[in-house]
């Protein structure tokens, strides 16, 4: 599909814009934070399909790491090992027409020559299945049961974010696959494939990969406090997923920036450790690895601090969702956003499994804060451009964590 492609000059534009609407008392402390968030934003859009282990990731970590450098401090890149799947032809092909798709990568596959039979509705008596799926969703509900119980030979499911579009959902079973070959296809489908699984049309869906191992890369960087014996506060962020992922991951990695540079220089206790993962959209595969190469660290740390999806994602400003273990991490984080001119629009139950890299903590027994926003752009190829974020909000979500740090 064409896209408008912005200058330079047009994006700084609209964010010099974004500020002289700031109140002038916020203004002079925002200012040049919200110019280098924007900036860090557009250079890391324009990298191209931020996918685990493909070579746009692969420069990205590159271009992270000098960011950390342009803060002033250094960093590391921690490989690890990813059988990457790479799709060669995915479609579905029926009454003298093909639609091209994306298969779920922690599903099954089929061979070269695909698997033809009936389209229809989810758990007809059909070969290959029709169902609707929500954004990243594609494990739960009624697709998610039939997967398990293998119902069909195979599935497509149209996915239905808030703006029409392929909008694909994380492989979170990457490193246990299930169910039998689903392809994702765009919302914009819906209407001609719901006309042919009523009538049962004979199709041919073909989900065929190549599989390559290879290694992605977590961006590390270590901050020494004062006293080595306390325990450490880790920052993370996932920096991969599908697309461009402007407002998806470019917050969240402004923010982590602005972090360490506002601590640089700072004269703190407890070391701070950072970490912007890869394998985000595979099951938070990389994650798992900074976790896997420091053991105990989970427990031993005094708190992690989770950057998560869409922070100042432009379309949902007031739609964040606040995650934590305990009710000190809650108010620790809900009293810095508030300082900082932000409210808390949601919590989830402090039962709940969280969202996003706070899972790997919160299973493992450690303390956690965490920040998700929304997005109606969320997993969709146009999830770029300047209208996409909203950088003087994310300069306040930074402000708000670099309380919580000197809290801590």
């Amino acid at each position: 599909m064409p896209h408008m492609s912005l200058t330079r000059r047009d994006w700084l534009a609209g964010v010099c814009g974004a500020i002289a609407a700031l109140p002038r008392t916020r203004l002079e402390a925002q200012d040049g934070a919200t110019v280098r968030i924007a900036t860090v934003i557009r250079e890391y859009e324009a990298q191209g399909f931020h996918r685990t282990a493909t070579g746009v990731d692969h420069a990205s970590g590159q271009w992270l790491a000098a960011q950390a450098a342009q803060a002033g401090v250094t960093s590391a890149l921690e490989p690890f090992d990813v059988s990457r799947v790479d799709p060669l032809v995915s479609t579905l092909e029926g009454s003298g027409r093909r639609i091209s798709g994306l298969p779920l990568f922690d599903g099954a596959f089929t061979p070269p020559e695909g698997i033809s039979g009936r389209l229809g509705p989810l758990n007809s008596e059909a070969e290959i299945g029709l169902t609707e799926t929500a954004v990243n969703a594609a494990a739960n509900g009624a697709l998610g049961e039939a997967r398990r119980a293998n119902r069909h030979r195979a599935i497509v499911a149209i996915t239905k974010g808030r703006r029409p579009g392929l909008c694909p959902s994380n492989a979170d079973s990457f490193l246990t696959p299930f169910g039998p070959p689903v392809l994702q296809v765009s919302s914009e489908e819906a209407e001609w494939l719901t006309f042919q699984a009523g009538r049962g049309a004979k199709v041919q869906l073909v989900a065929n990969v190549a599989r390559n191992a290879t290694s992605a890369t977590n961006v590390t960087v270590d901050m020494p406090g004062t006293d080595a014996a306390l325990p450490p506060i880790v920052v993370m962020t996932p920096r991969s997923g599908w697309y461009w992922c402007a407002s998806e991951r470019g917050g969240g990695i402004a923010c982590w920036l602005e972090i360490m540079r506002t601590l640089r220089h700072a004269s703190l206790k407890r070391s701070v450790l950072f970490v912007a993962s890869s394998g985000h959209e595979l099951g938070h595969l990389g994650i798992d690895a900074y976790i896997a190469r420091r053991a105990g660290i989970v427990k031993r740390a005094a708190a992690w601090l989770h950057l998560g999806a869409n922070i100042g994602a432009a379309t949902d400003l007031n739609n964040n969702l606040l995650q934590a273990s305990d009710d000190e991490m809650d108010r620790l984080l809900s009293g810095a956003m508030a300082t900082a001119g932000l409210t808390v629009a949601r919590r989830a139950p402090r039962a709940n499994v969280p969202a996003g890299e706070a899972e790997a903590v919160h299973r493992g027994g450690g303390r956690y804060v965490s920040s998700i926003g929304g997005s109606a752009l969320f997993h969709n190829v146009i999830d770029r451009g300047a209208d996409a974020v909203d950088p003087p909000t994310i300069a306040r979500f930074a402000a708000a964590y670099v309380a919580v740090i000197r809290n801590l």
